[in-house]
């Protein structure tokens, strides 16, 4: 068991100890964990509210997985957007009017660094330094473990009001397994070890999985592999980027402000991709066992074209691997010289206890509004969304709601627990009016105008007084 105490330290500027260890008190400041998208927008959002910062980050840039030098970024070189730049910039920094629909990561970088420069983020964040634990200390504070990337040097841990965790949940790999993967002698990736088509150029290459990176990464094989098998479990909905002569999300927002009923909107979706897309069961691919809006959609006008000229072969899931094969569950037996599982990621968060989060057998966590755990008020996660458009005003909006409700605490005891009620009666609720396939890869899932509407009344009913 932890111990605390205010013995005095050897060590100038350590006040109190833990375990033998000095702690170094940040008084009221916040600390934030990881300078991706979400962390850069929740260190503005809470120096605006008037905290004091910390970031961590264990890369030595800003940007997360949009910077496809760090070494756990998922992108690869071919990688834009798929979600439309109007539905993807930070409310309060627009990207460039010239800049395409939908931008190359490239562009992503250079605006997450621009956004850091424009709101003189960076004297906040601690490049090259990991979290190593969060521990929960007195009257609702938080001891946070540090040292350098790669674990040289010593360990440092602080003392802080509060934390928010934004390490992202796109870097850690999801891997499945299957009878005779061990003994085959082909080469075997996850989607995250995918950096551009000379990893498939001229080999014979399965592709398993079916989300936007999957079907991408086909794609790709399918103009460079000399043969390219895409394998899924079921039938998805694929949705062109344009749809009549607009990007097709900002299509479907404009049915937004009419409220229309959710079988209503699925009726005009299924009409939309009948004339755009048409019935792709006539290339191979399984009939969707769903509604749309069901699972997480697929934004991919390139795929209908590959699978139309031939060059991507529809098979379905993988029976076994066998040494120099993969049977498939129809009994089809190909043989590929390299598998790409692009099979999604898992949130980690290796530096908390994972009952801080109300984490289950699984692995998901149990929050309110995806970002607040029970019974831990000064806890935060934010951007742990998986949306049906852009992440970066979602969690700019989440990250608002993060620092209003730590200054309410303080200035407004009495509704912080009325909130911090709802918080332990709500926490875990889905926020998308389908019912969404259960899977990880929908552990996180919400639909953007759904999550947005709870988002500000909340905002509203915790307004901070000036």
């Amino acid at each position: 068991m932890s111990t605390f105490s205010d013995q005095e330290s050897n060590d100038p500027g350590a006040t109190l100890w833990r375990d033998g260890r000095p702690v170094y008190d940040r008084a009221g400041t916040v600390c934030v964990i990881g300078a991706g998208a979400s962390g850069l927008t929740a260190i503005k959002n809470l120096k605006e509210y008037g905290f004091g910062v910390d970031c961590y980050e264990r890369e030595t840039g800003v940007g997360g997985a949009w910077n496809w030098r760090h070494d756990r970024s998922p992108v690869y070189a071919s990688t834009h957007l798929v979600s439309s730049r109007p539905l993807s910039e930070y409310p309060d920094f627009p990207m460039p009017d010239n800049w395409p629909d939908y931008p190359h990561h490239g562009q992503l970088l250079s605006y997450l660094e621009h956004y850091a420069d424009h709101f003189d983020l960076r004297p906040h964040i601690w490049f090259g330094t990991e979290v190593v634990r969060v521990e929960p200390a007195d009257g609702d504070r938080w001891d946070v473990t540090t040292r350098s990337t790669g674990g040289y040097g010593a360990e440092r841990t602080s003392r802080y009001s509060g934390v928010v965790v934004a390490n992202g949940h796109n870097w850690a790999p999801k891997m499945p397994t299957y009878e005779g993967l061990d003994e085959f002698r082909g080469r075997v990736i996850h989607a995250s070890a995918y950096k551009d088509a000379t990893q498939v150029r001229g080999k014979k290459v399965l592709v398993v999985g079916a989300g936007n990176t999957g079907c991408d990464i086909a794609v790709e094989s399918g103009q460079q592999a000399a043969k390219t098998w895409h394998s899924t479990r079921r039938g998805y909905w694929y949705a062109p980027k344009y749809a009549f002569g607009r990007p097709a999300d900002q299509v479907n927002d404009s049915l937004a402000p009419y409220r229309l009923p959710l079988r209503l909107r699925q009726w005009l979706f299924h009409r939309v991709l009948k004339l755009t897309v048409g019935d792709l069961t006539r290339f191979g691919l399984p009939k969707p066992d769903h509604r749309v809006f069901e699972t997480h959609p697929i934004v991919n006008s390139h795929l209908v074209y590959q699978l139309g000229h031939g060059s991507i072969t529809p098979v379905p899931d993988i029976g076994r691997f066998r040494r120099n094969s993969v049977t498939l569950v129809d009994g089809q037996e190909i043989e590929p010289d390299l598998v790409v599982f692009a099979t999604g990621y898992l949130p980690r968060f290796e530096f908390l206890a994972p009952e801080l989060l109300g984490t289950d057998a699984s692995g998901r966590p149990a929050l309110y509004l995806n970002a607040f755990p029970r019974r831990h008020p000064t806890l935060a996660v934010a951007g742990l969304l998986q949306p049906d458009s852009g992440l970066f005003p979602l969690v700019h909006w989440q990250s608002v709601l993060i620092a209003r409700w730590l200054r309410l605490r303080e200035s407004a005891p009495e509704r912080a627990r009325a909130f911090a009620a709802r918080v332990d009666a709500e926490a875990g609720n889905r926020w998308h009016s389908a019912k969404m396939k259960e899977s990880t890869r929908h552990w996180f899932e919400i639909g953007h105008i759904d999550y947005l509407r709870v988002l500000q009344r909340t905002l509203d009913e915790l307004e901070v007084a000036a």
